[in-house]
């Protein structure tokens, strides 16, 4: 599923080509991924509308428009926008879910596979409620060791489970949290409200220093994922424990052991510096 890094790749790959221009024509292809809103509506707000910003909150793709309202996409697995300067071809096309037209030429086009993913059309009303249930954004400038602190405490939770938790940190899905739990070296499984201060403040360092190293390479793309140009990530090339179970530890080449028990996903991590000898 595309997390935090992979997210805000896309909106900057798309900002600067999507701000200002004009929707033309929109067509949704398959109606199964809208989420409290009718085929009619989506298309007659989306119709001549202008886009004033693009942004991100959590794992989700937020395109402003001009008449207040918010499209909102949630890519997950197997979804990608991308902007078009040129016809389509039969293969940009396939899987094509919602497009449209754009003033100067080009369109806008979200692609999804499987259609995992979800587009909502939120006034501004809506989009409090929407916004109001996710919790704080890991890299604002705001989000300090104190506040992850007081996110994670309190929960019996795995600490694997709780960094992924939306209500308690926006963006942060299983490949981020593999990765910074092995750099901080801290079992996966340890409840949250187990660790100690300085535990939790490496932790924090390291989520935010895994999110902008994925986002400088653009991402991890094991997959669907494809960047707003279209292209792969990078990051996968520098994973340290995601997707290597079973292979050398990177630091001190124990083996890495992959489990689904902790939250019912594939946590790959090392018994050796993680302190979970088996």
């Amino acid at each position: 599923m595309p997390e935090l890094p992979e997210v805000e790749t896309i909106v900057r790959d798309l900002r600067p080509r999507l701000t200002g221009r004009k929707l033309t024509n929109p067509r949704l292809h398959r109606p199964d991924v809208l989420r409290k809103v009718s085929r009619q509506r989506l298309l007659r707000t989306l119709d001549g509308n202008h886009v004033s910003a693009v942004d991100r909150r959590a794992k989700h793709l937020v395109v402003r428009l001009a008449s207040g309202h918010r499209l909102v996409i949630q890519p997950r697995m197997t979804g990608s926008l991308v902007v078009y300067e040129t016809r389509l071809t039969a293969e940009q096309r396939r899987y094509a879910v919602l497009e449209a037209g754009l003033g100067g030429g080009g369109r806008v086009v979200y692609r999804d596979v499987r259609r995992l993913g979800t587009i909502w059309l939120l006034d501004e009303r809506g989009w409090q409620s929407y916004t109001l249930r996710i919790g704080p954004e890991p890299l604002a400038t705001d989000f300090d060791a104190d506040r992850f602190r007081h996110q994670m405490g309190g929960t019996r939770q795995a600490i694997k489970k709780a960094l992924m938790d939306q209500r308690r940190l926006a963006g942060v899905g299983n490949i981020y949290a593999n990765e910074a739990l092995f750099r901080a070296q801290i079992d996966p499984s340890r409840p949250a409200n187990r660790l100690a201060r300085a535990e939790l403040d490496r932790l924090y360092g390291h989520v935010r220093d895994v999110l902008e190293e994925a986002i400088a390479a653009q991402g991890t793309t094991v997959r669907d994922y494809r960047t707003g140009t279209g292209q792969s990530g990078s990051y996968q090339d520098l994973l340290q424990v995601y997707g290597r179970g079973g292979e050398p530890c990177r630091r001190c080449g124990a083996r890495l052991v992959t489990t689904h028990e902790i939250d019912g996903r594939a946590t790959t991590f090392c018994w050796h510096c993680q302190g979970m000898p088996r």
